[in-house]
Formats: structure tokens, C-alpha cells, sequence
């Protein structure tokens, strides 16, 4: 558990179906992230996030007095792209919560967490080239934007505006 000024983060449980399930179904959260999510998809995201912590690292539910607030936190970077074998970092927040810069402080502390307890060269985040939020935090957090690791994201269908993905990257701390 991680606890910061406004936030707590806590590794997610299979009781927290419902209150990620709301997240990664609302359409405003998932508009530059991916499909909306029914519960049968929201329960294999859920169980797949759950297998990350097998390598020692994950993504914990943040809670802001006790409402769930959104998902962020580093996982093993996506299968079938330039980031796979990397550490990524990752975030999504339910719409009552943005805009206050709980991302930020969230993302601050996991990856303070990830330097100590992971220690990799560099932790990785990747998103759509249209996802201008979550660009300007990545810069916020001191992260390089890399134009050599764009890619076509496999996720995402060829007509879909988010499969254009760039990759910016944060060097361990010296």
C-alpha cells in the first residue's frame, strides 16, 4: 500500500469487479484507450492486472477518501510492441476525479515505488498519438517523448484513430 497526500493505492482485489467495471465502462474514460468494457471483459482485465503482481509489480486501485478514483502503476509493457520486455506505466481515472492532478500524484508515487522495489533502467508509458491528456502528463512526470518507438498498436483495428501510439520514457533516477 502507498499512501500519498490525497490518495491511497492498494493492490486491486476480485471484490473491486464493480467499481473498475464502472471505469473501464464508461465511454469518457475509454474514449483514447480502448473499447468500453461489459463485466465479462472488465473481469478478464481485472484477473490479467492481478497476474501482473506474479512479477513483482502491478497497478493498484487508487482510492481518494475511500471512493474508488481510477487504476495506475506499472506492469510488464504490452506484448507485440516496441515496449514489450520494458516496465509500463499506466493510469485511467473515473471522470468525477480529473482534473484535481491525481494522476500525477499517483503516477509520482508508483514510480518512486517501481525505482526502489523494480529498479529498472527506465519505466515506459505508451499511449494513443491523440491522447493529448495523458501526453502532457507524461511530461509533467519528466518523461522523453521517442519518435523512433511510435508504432501501430495491435490492439486496435487499422481504420482506428488510436492505433497510432507513442512512447515516452523516464530514466532511472541517479
Amino acid at each position: 500500500m502507498i499512501r500519498t497526500e490525497r490518495l491511497v493505492l492498494r493492490r486491486p482485489e476480485p471484490t473491486d469487479i464493480e467499481a473498475l467495471a464502472a471505469i473501464w465502462g464508461d465511454p469518457a474514460v475509454m474514449a483514447d484507450l480502448g473499447p468500453v468494457k461489459d463485466r465479462r471483459a472488465s473481469e478478464a482485465t481485472l484477473t490479467r492486472h492481478l497476474d501482473y503482481w506474479d512479477h513483482g509489480y502491478g497497478f493498484w486501485l487508487v482510492e481518494k477518501h475511500g471512493a474508488v478514483a481510477g487504476f495506475a502503476g506499472l506492469k510488464p509493457g504490452a506484448p507485440d510492441t516496441p515496449i514489450e520486455g520494458e516496465v509500463e506505466a499506466g493510469w485511467m481515472f473515473a471522470p468525477p476525479f480529473w482534473g484535481q492532478g491525481l494522476a500525477g500524484e499517483a503516477m509520482r508515487a508508483a514510480l518512486g515505488w517501481g525505482w526502489t522495489e523494480v529498479a529498472p533502467p527506465r519505466i515506459v508509458a505508451i499511449t494513443a498519438e491523440l491522447n493529448g491528456a495523458s501526453r502532457r502528463l507524461m511530461d509533467r512526470l519528466g518523461m522523453v517523448h521517442l519518435p523512433a518507438l511510435s508504432f501501430d498498436h495491435p490492439a486496435f483495428t487499422a481504420d482506428d484513430l488510436r492505433r497510432r501510439t507513442v512512447t515516452y520514457a523516464l530514466a532511472r533516477p541517479q
